[in-house]
């Protein structure tokens, strides 16, 4: 009888244990590690193994494969089976929680939000998965705008991680849900309060600096959505430094003794991509670009050594965001055929995920219309900024699209119609002066260290200056944007200064100052239009002909470059 009982634990275990090996092996050999834990169904298992080889068997094919089919069907096959076996808590809610995330990246969150409830009505009795999965829903209704369902969430959450004693827990959901609340007065106050509890709070070092790089998080990101560049910088420095601290803790030190403060808000891997995602965010406002592309890299191979065993979809939204970013980046640079490229990484990225293109869609075409004014393709930058405008719900992208849209306006000179159009759009109410405070926007951006606004407002004075024949005032506004632009480097603003050089050091005489200028522009020139070449002469070129549904799958090679750089230099 003995025998009898031990025999279905020694294949099970043995089957697993192979599976395992393949999981882990480097390359991970998935096929193998799916055929192994497939087999597993040719013993007629019990329900407890059956249940749980199927959640196994989901989560590898989620994170690991494209077929999102059938590890959904292993999925709802694990959770089915697990709601009929009593104590079996781990396998039942981590089968609900994988399931709802692999629904919401099909856009299939109707399916999500009731599968989510009821795991968190049946979770009460184990701390752990009822605040994960509080979390989890929370979030779903935040990326819908749903703030008012997620702060009720995460009230409840705060208030039962108080009841089970997880004080931890109750301040990683009472940050969120105090700014998440907040009035924009209220935000200062509201900070110091947050920075204030994670110092007092006394717990182990991992969980402390774990709430201390959360509250810094939200902090620093507080900031730079404000546009307060210097500001931020003793905060950013507070979570580098943090982060650093993190990474040297091990797990398993000290572990907690309540169940609930086994609750993480991120793993502290994903926490260090997130770490360098907000410094490249910052590299990229303060206009050291050089820095961004440093952070960047790291971070985007750090991204790639993580997907090698966890396909989480945050980290395919974390690679996407630092794309976004490195893409603007090349644009300012004069990089445009490196920036169409990782255009096209995004495309991919988003073919991979409904859940991923539905949020970055307005993103990628804001880019792309971005890339099209670069190259002067002005009808098809309307074009993109117009299907971004539909797409959107975002007030500051929407803001940015229409900006950008009153540029190609105004470069293609016979638009005024719609330019007034425009312009009627964002302000309707006509409650702000229509002048523009050039010297203020100077002082504004030199207050923050904003270098690439503080560069276009002086190369801008310093033309309008050069109009009304004051060459002198002229000078003094260009000779330190052609600097800053060097710095940043801004390749746009470099040539329109060095043009604007060339002509004041004519009209004061300098003619060797004038020959110098003359050969920087040339240089300048010369760089943009083989850039310019390079990228129309790629196959993603004819990206900026799309305009409606999902990325297109594969893209076509086309003859040669057909637009001008002409009115680009």
């Amino acid at each position: 009888m003995a025998s009898n009982v031990e025999a279905p634990e020694r294949w099970y275990l043995a089957l697993l244990g192979f599976a395992e090996h393949f999981r882990t092996s480097s390359p991970p050999k998935i096929r193998l590690c799916v055929h192994c834990l497939q087999a597993v169904f040719q013993f007629k298992p019990p329900q407890r193994i059956e249940a749980r080889t199927h959640l196994q068997l989901g989560s590898v094919l989620y994170h690991h494969t494209k077929n999102s089919e059938l590890a959904r069907n292993h999925l709802e096959q694990a959770w089915f089976i697990s709601q009929q076996v009593p104590q079996f808590e781990d396998v039942k809610f981590e089968a609900a929680s994988i399931l709802s995330e692999l629904y919401c990246q099909q856009n299939m969150v109707d399916s999500a939000k009731p599968l989510l409830r009821k795991a968190i009505q049946i979770s009460q009795q184990t701390p752990y998965w009822h605040c994960r999965l509080l979390f989890q829903l929370a979030q779903l209704h935040t990326l819908e705008k749903d703030l008012v369902s997620a702060c009720d969430l995460l009230g409840v959450g705060a208030e039962y991680a108080r009841v089970v004693g997880s004080e931890y827990t109750r301040y990683s959901r009472g940050f969120l849900l105090l700014l998440m609340e907040r009035k924009l007065g209220e935000v200062h106050p509201l900070l110091s309060l947050c920075g204030t509890i994670v110092e007092n709070w006394q717990g182990n070092p991992i969980q402390k600096e774990s709430l201390r790089v959360f509250f810094l998080v939200l902090q620093v990101t507080h900031y730079l959505d404000a546009g307060q560049v210097k500001s931020v910088k003793p905060c950013l420095k507070q979570l580098q430094q943090c982060i650093q601290t993190i990474s040297t803790l091990h797990d398993d030190e000290i572990l907690p003794s309540n169940p609930a403060d086994l609750f993480h808000w991120l793993p502290k891997e994903h926490m260090c991509v997130l770490v360098y995602l907000v410094t490249v965010m910052h590299s990229m406002q303060a206009g050291y670009l050089e820095k961004a592309q440093k952070y960047t890299d790291k971070a985007l191979m750090q991204l790639e050594k993580l997907k090698m065993l966890d396909c989480s979809p945050i980290l395919s939204t974390f690679q996407v965001i630092l794309l976004e970013h490195i893409i603007m980046c090349r644009l300012v640079t004069g990089h445009k055929a490196t920036a169409l490229q990782e255009i096209s990484q995004v495309c991919q990225l988003c073919q991979q995920s409904p859940r991923l293109f539905t949020n970055h869609a307005a993103q990628l075409h804001t880019l792309l219309g971005l890339y099209c004014i670069s190259v002067n393709c002005m009808d098809n930058a309307e074009a993109q900024f117009t299907t971004a405008l539909r797409l959107t719900t975002h007030q500051e992208l929407w803001t940015y699209i229409v900006t950008n849209l009153a540029s190609v306006y105004i470069r293609e000179g016979n638009r005024h119609q719609e330019l007034y159009s425009l312009l009627e759009r964002i302000n309707p109410d006509h409650n702000f002066p229509v002048r523009r405070f050039l010297r203020e926007t100077l002082k504004m951006s030199n207050a923050e260290d904003l270098n690439r606004l503080t560069a276009c407002s002086l190369v801008l004075l310093g033309h309008i200056f050069y109009v009304l024949g004051n060459h002198r005032e002229s000078n003094n506004m260009v000779v330190p944007a052609m600097q800053l632009a060097s710095k940043i480097p801004d390749m746009s603003v470099q040539l329109w200064s060095s043009a604007l050089l060339k002509d004041l050091n004519k009209a004061l005489g300098n003619n060797m100052d004038a020959h110098e200028a003359a050969q920087m522009h040339q240089n300048f020139s010369q760089q943009l239009l083989q850039d310019h070449i390079a990228a129309c002469s790629l196959p993603e070129h004819n990206l900026i002909s799309w305009t409606d549904g999902p990325p297109p799958v594969q893209i076509q090679a086309q003859n040669g470059p057909t637009t001008s750089l002409a009115s680009l230099l």
